[in-house]
C-alpha cells in the first residue's frame, strides 16, 4: 500500500478513515462470533468483497460459522490459491507435509521420465495441483495426473482447479474410478482420505462438522475404513517401486502401516511435529 503524504488531496484522508472504520467493525463482528484471527479475516473479507453489501453478507456468513475459505471462495495451500465452494472439504496446512514426501520421491526418479500420478479422495484437487506445482520447480520430468473423488461437488471443484494444469478428474470410488490402462502403472498415489472416527466427528469445530461433507470426514469406527481399502487396492494399481502416500493421525499410523503390509506393500511412517502431520507410505516391491 502506498503511504499518503501530507500533500495528498483532502479526499484521501476520509477514504483511509472509512476503511479503518469498516475493518474495525467487521473485525468486531467476527471476534464476537468467536473468530480467533478476526483482524486478519476482516482484511481478507474486505479485499474480496466487491461492494459494501457483499461485505456485509460475507461477514454474516463467516460470523454464522461458515469456513472462511468457503466465504472467500478460495483456500491457500502450498502457496497456491485453490478454488473451494460450500460443500467441499477445505485443504489443511498439515497436508503440505504429504506433498513434500511425494515430491521428494518423484525427484529421485530419472529426469525425462513421465510419471503417472493418482490423487485419490481428491476433494478440491488441492493435493494434485500442489504436487504438480512443486514438481515443476524441483524436477525436470513430466507427470500425468489423474484425480478421483466420489462426491460430484468435489469433482466439479477439482476440475476447475486442475484444468489449466492438464489434470484429469474422475468421479467414482477410489482406484476403481481410474482408467483401466493405469492398472499396474501408477508411480505415485497420494491420498488425504477421511480418517476421523465416526464418534469423534461431533467433537470437530462447526466449520468442519456442519459445513464440510460427511463423506470427506467420516473414516468409520476407528477412522481407518477408507485407509484399509486404499491399502488393499493399491498393489493392483501401483507400478513396481511405486508408492502410496496416505495421511493419517499419529495414533492411526501403526494400524495403517499394518494394513499396507497386509496388502503386500512395504510400509514406513513419516511425521512432522512442526505441522502435526503423519504420512504412512507403502512401497510396491
Amino acid at each position: 500500500m502506498t503511504a499518503v503524504s501530507p500533500s495528498s488531496s483532502p479526499s484521501s484522508a476520509p477514504r483511509t478513515a472509512i476503511d479503518s472504520a469498516v475493518h474495525a467493525d467487521v473485525a468486531a463482528r467476527l471476534r464476537a462470533a468467536g473468530c480467533v484471527f478476526a483482524e486478519d479475516e476482516a482484511r481478507l473479507l474486505i479485499s474480496a468483497a466487491p461492494t459494501p453489501g457483499d461485505l456485509a453478507a460475507m461477514a454474516a456468513r463467516r460470523a454464522g460459522g461458515s469456513p472462511l475459505e468457503h466465504v472467500l471462495g478460495w483456500a491457500d495451500f502450498c502457496g497456491l490459491r485453490i478454488s473451494v465452494e460450500p460443500g467441499v472439504f477445505v485443504p489443511r496446512p498439515r497436508t503440505e507435509f504429504l506433498i513434500r514426501q511425494a515430491v521428494r520421491f518423484a525427484g529421485g526418479t530419472p529426469a525425462g521420465r513421465r510419471l503417472a500420478v493418482a490423487d485419490i479422495c481428491c476433494g478440491s484437487g488441492a493435493l494434485g495441483a500442489a504436487f504438480l506445482g512443486a514438481l515443476a520447480e524441483e524436477w525436470e520430468g513430466t507427470a500425468d495426473l489423474h484425480a478421483v473423488d466420489v462426491d460430484p461437488v468435489a469433482v466439479r471443484c477439482a476440475r476447475r482447479n486442475l484444468a489449466a494444469l492438464g489434470g484429469r478428474v474422475h468421479e467414482g470410488d477410489l482406484f476403481a474410478a481410474l482408467p483401466d490402462d493405469l492398472r499396474g502403472r501408477v508411480d505415485i498415489a497420494i491420498a488425504s482420505p477421511p480418517y476421523v472416527p465416526t464418534d469423534a466427528i461431533r467433537l470437530l469445530p462447526p466449520e468442519a462438522r456442519v459445513h464440510e461433507p460427511r463423506v470427506a470426514l467420516d473414516g468409520g469406527a476407528d477412522g481407518l475404513d477408507v485407509v484399509r481399502r486404499l491399502a488393499a487396492q493399491a498393489p493392483q494399481w501401483l507400478a513396481l517401486g511405486g508408492r502410496l502416500f496416505v495421511e493419517t493421525s499419529e495414533g492411526q499410523a501403526a494400524p495403517a502401516a499394518e494394513a499396507m503390509a497386509g496388502g503386500g506393500l512395504i510400509p514406513r511412517v513419516a511425521a512432522s511435529r512442526e505441522l502435526d502431520a503423519t504420512v504412512v507410505i507403502g512401497v510396491r516391491r
